[in-house]
């Protein structure tokens, strides 16, 4: 692959940790970052940037009080002729959180940039300077681009355990030197408390970092900003953070577990009933900690598509705000599905208009992978695939509709990648051995956990005609990540050839499994 190298980021990373060493705040067990309201604003919190294209890119920090959000931005590490980049004032209304985007970037560079926070009402009076960097997309195509993915982070009760190193997988991600990290959901866990210690099945004791937030479901805004924070007290990410940009959507648990629009829990850990509000609550939060491009807009998306040079767009979905209500899916009819009808729209008009040669569809949820819920007792379905291997049913009706647009529109160089299953896993996807035979053959890949309980593999639907090519997993549920099974994965596109290469690869890089993928065709 010709991916370009950039030798002055590790060094820019050490200063930028060698700067920060002050205002790291204590993470030992039990322990979380307090707001110190003497001197001046801190940002204790680290830096991250996201949605990063050929020109543009967004900044997000948090402060400990009321500040001035600055950027500073500059093509060397010591930012000489620096552009400097006004960004919102940081309140309580949002957590003393702010993005600030910048505009009018150099396509294929990197950027050093800093962030400063100055007191509002005195703004010589600023905060030590926190760096990251990033680099822009490429607008020439022989740059080539690489990428990794995975989700799933402090789920079924494994928090940062600081016996275990933390997230450490954030550590053999950022050795990758990637353009950028698609988490494909379940970026926290509202709906799973995280206690001082859990007893593993060799007699050993887990332990977990904990908060006052994390130590109950999350209900109340308040408490979902606590679990966002939660993750921020592990180095390992805000290493990872401020060296490579992100690219974010949401799943259930940011929420609760496989919420629908409408729902009204049964869990008696809650007493806010309506997962509406909850939703509603969370999703504030959630544009609050990452810096997505569509979230401050007035309906609020999550749904998006990041545009990274000639050879990669990323359609981002939200297979959670717009789905119907879990049922046994299996109607005959269902305009809605899991995608809605507007979001369906705007996907099919976003892959007839792309013009990259490859076209990276971010499914939070796997297709032909049964996910089942049965939190009520019903035989109800989370996902897409409902273990009948017939005609399509259900929301597979929607599926269907797009692989036959995708076909007949002969859309090339789509590859679905996606999380959830806590498992890794490769699925070829083929007509000659499906029930609904209009689409061409496609590739779906899993990843995850980063930081999770691991389950067995999930079955498989013949609707669409997946083979499982390959799969990791676990034959218990809920192992801990101490008992091995987290994820990610890695996209390699070369710029000569226009190759596309997924390596799956476990938490300490070892690569599981590798695939090829030719460019200028509409199935594989």
């Amino acid at each position: 692959m010709s991916h370009r190298p950039f030798p002055g980021r590790r060094s820019v990373l050490r200063g930028s940790l060698a700067a920060s060493a002050a205002l790291t705040l204590p993470t030992a067990l039990g322990s979380a970052p307090a707001f110190a309201l003497s001197g001046r604003p801190k940002a204790g919190w680290g830096v991250q940037t996201g949605d990063v294209t050929c020109d543009s890119g967004l900044v997000w920090v948090r402060s400990d009080r009321p500040a001035r959000m600055i950027v500073e931005t500059s093509a060397t590490e010591s930012f000489r002729n620096a552009r400097r980049w006004r960004g919102p004032l940081l309140g309580a209304d949002t957590d003393f959180t702010g993005t600030t985007r910048l505009r009018g970037l150099p396509s294929g560079e990197q950027i050093h940039y800093r962030v400063l926070l100055a007191d509002p009402d005195d703004p010589r009076r600023t905060g030590e300077p926190v760096t990251g960097t990033f680099r822009t997309a490429s607008a020439r195509r022989r740059d080539g681009i690489r990428f990794l993915w995975s989700g799933d982070l402090a789920g079924q009760g494994w928090g940062i355990n600081p016996d275990f190193g933390g997230y450490t997988i954030y550590n053999a991600m950022g050795a990758l030197d990637p353009d950028f990290f698609l988490c494909s959901g379940d970026n926290i866990y509202a709906d799973g408390p995280i206690t001082s210690s859990v007893a593993l099945p060799d007699g050993s004791t887990w332990r977990n970092i904990t908060t006052q937030e994390k130590s109950k479901v999350a209900e109340t805004l308040a408490e979902f900003r606590g679990n966002f924070r939660y993750n921020l007290l592990d180095d390992n990410l805000k290493r990872f953070n401020a060296q490579v940009p992100s690219i974010v959507q949401w799943d259930d648990h940011e929420v609760t577990n496989n919420w629908y629009p409408g729902e009204i829990l049964g869990d008696a850990r809650y007493t806010e009933k309506s997962v509406d509000v909850l939703a509603s609550r969370a999703r504030q939060a959630f544009s609050e900690y990452f810096p997505i491009s569509t979230l401050r807009r007035p309906d609020g998306r999550v749904y998006r598509t990041v545009r990274h040079g000639p050879l990669l767009d990323v359609f981002v979905l939200d297979m959670r705000t717009y789905r119907n209500a879990n049922s046994t899916d299996d109607q005959t009819t269902d305009a809605q599905g899991i995608l809605g009808a507007e979001q369906l729209k705007w996907l099919k008009g976003e892959l007839s208009r792309s013009r990259a040669v490859w076209k990276v569809i971010a499914s939070d949820m796997p297709l032909g992978l049964v996910v089942p819920d049965t939190g009520d007792g019903k035989p109800n379905i989370e996902a897409v695939a409902q273990g009948d291997p017939g005609a399509p049913l259900g929301r597979e009706l929607q599926i269907a509709e797009l692989l036959r647009f995708i076909k007949h529109r002969r859309i090339t160089g789509t590859v679905w990648l996606t999380a959830d299953v806590h498992h890794t896993s490769a699925q070829h996807y083929q007509p000659s051995r499906a029930a609904f035979t209009d689409f061409e053959p496609f590739w779906e890949f899993v990843s995850g956990p980063l930081n999770a309980g691991a389950f067995p593999a999930s079955a498989l639907d013949n609707t669409f005609g997946p083979e499982r090519v390959f799969v990791k997993a676990p034959t218990a549920s809920n192992v801990s990540p101490a008992g091995g099974y987290q994820f990610f994965g890695e996209v390699d596109i070369d710029g000569h050839s226009g190759e596309l290469t997924v390596r799956l690869r476990e938490q300490d890089g070892t690569v599981l499994f590798t695939q090829v993928l030719q460019p200028g065709r509409v199935g594989q």
